[in-house]
């Protein structure tokens, strides 16, 4: 490891530079964790209805769209069709 400042590179040891890492995150006030993934910072409250309405129609059209799926599936093998089959000219 290089120690020399000039040259650009970590001047500390890693671990003094992890145990004081450590020591100031310790000492740092920790903010409101996001509510939602990649919120920075948390999402105002006012904009919380809209955001679970939306959560929740994402939802049911997924859960909707694998329900058809299945369906599908059911009545293709009722009739004997396979849809991966080549077809026949």
């Amino acid at each position: 490891m290089n120690d020399d400042p000039t040259e650009g590179g970590p001047v500390l040891p890693e671990p003094v530079r992890d145990h004081l890492g450590q020591q100031l995150r310790g000492a740092l006030p920790v903010a409101d964790k996001p509510r939602f993934l990649g919120d920075e910072p948390p999402i105002p409250g006012e904009f919380e209805p809209t955001l679970r309405r939306l959560e929740t129609r994402l939802k049911t059209h997924e859960e909707g769209t694998e329900a058809v799926e299945h369906a599908l599936d059911r009545i293709l093998d009722a009739f004997g069709v396979k849809p991966d089959a080549p077809k026949e000219p």
